[in-house]
């Protein structure tokens, strides 16, 4: 993620950096830009996989949470002009939001996109993909979220839902919270089978610590906010190019071989895809009077520019197309453009120019 903070600051980071609460409110919201690749790539992903449900369950429906209306129109319209979609838009301020939400309900349409609707008591038994594209960061929060994609439909059998969410450190942690009380209620369910396990709607009793200190508040500084891109890497540190299958896992939760089965006990494969570079770039700092350091977004730049310079020199030497050049030299370092490319690349990307242009060159 690079993004140019209220102060002027540009910042490039991965989820792994260490940042301040106030940057990681920043960094998680460059990831969600409508604007970047990263979400688009996510939603690719969770559409393959509710195809892949559906391929079972036709009436398997997703969900994707978005930050505010802006938000959730950016999202529908990424789904309609990459995915072929056409979700249904349900927002808080919306007068037709409940009576979109009842017909969702029951009816067959793939994807609905809501923004801050899943506290308000809102079922759909369908759902069993979602997204969360919000950056409100509150553990209640995101238990409702996930307890839209949990809910029991008699006669399917086993079933599995998914939710895609940023690597930020502090969803993870929510999720990791969640699997591991799963796993103590069913350790707990073996020893008492009179227990009541069954589902309930959280209240704000619930929510450890003080909301508002994790949520993402948003003041006057925020139209200073710039993101800039984010770019999905796999496990792998490449560029995400397809999407993948997340075929139905055998979860050990209580020791045993198989799921439990029965209302209110789906099981969640939370995922976070997709997951970030293994090797960050190190957060910008504010550069003091006569501080030599750069931000990775200024390097970055620089290093664009250089490559510009020398594909500009190749075009004069060569007499090929600037096209041709830049694709050439994009392949030799395993590129798409240029404005994907860390800064190793950028770097080996130049190295190749000048290796060009010497050959090229009269001796």
């Amino acid at each position: 993620m690079e993004w140019a903070a209220p102060g002027g600051i540009e910042y490039a980071a991965t989820f792994d950096d260490p940042l301040t609460r106030e940057l990681s409110n920043q960094r998680l919201r460059t990831a969600l830009s409508a604007e970047g690749d990263w979400l688009p790539a996510v939603l690719e992903q969770a559409h393959t996989q509710l195809q892949h449900v559906r391929a079972r369950d036709p009436r398997a429906a997703g969900l994707v949470i978005a930050m505010d209306q802006e938000h959730a129109r950016a999202i529908a319209n990424i789904m309609q002009e990459r995915l072929t979609v056409t979700p249904v838009i349900a927002t808080s301020d919306d007068r037709d939001a409940s009576r979109k939400i009842a017909a969702f309900s029951t009816g067959v349409a793939p994807w609905i996109v809501a923004v801050r609707m899943v506290s308000e008591g809102v079922d759909i038994p369908r759902l069993r993909v979602g997204v969360y594209a919000t950056n409100t960061v509150t553990d209640l929060f995101f238990r409702q979220a996930v307890g839209r994609l949990v809910r029991w439909v008699s006669g399917l059998g086993r079933q599995i839902a998914y939710m895609f969410i940023p690597d930020d450190k502090r969803l993870r942690t929510f999720a990791s919270t969640i699997t591991e009380q799963r796993r103590h209620s069913l350790r707990r369910l073996e020893r008492d089978e009179e227990g009541d396990f069954g589902r309930r709607e959280l209240g704000p009793e619930d929510e450890p610590g003080d909301p508002a200190a994790a949520a993402y508040e948003e003041d006057g500084q925020l139209s200073l906010f710039t993101a800039l891109s984010a770019v999905p890497f796999d496990d792998q540190g490449r560029r995400l190019e397809t999407a993948r299958i997340y075929d139905d896992p055998i979860p050990d939760y209580a020791g045993g071989a198989d799921d439990v089965g029965g209302p209110g006990t789906s099981s969640v494969a939370v995922s976070a895809a997709p997951v970030p570079l293994p090797e960050p770039e190190l957060v910008a700092t504010p550069a003091g009077p006569g501080s030599p350091r750069q931000s990775a977004l200024a390097r970055r730049r620089k290093l664009r520019d250089a490559n510009a310079a020398a594909v500009a020199d190749l075009v004069h030497l060569t007499g090929r197309s600037h096209a041709e050049l830049n694709a050439e030299l994009n392949r030799r370092v395993g590129i798409r453009r240029i404005t994907e490319a860390s800064v190793r690349q950028l770097e080996l990307r130049h190295q190749a120019a000048v290796k060009m242009m010497t050959a090229r060159r009269p001796s």
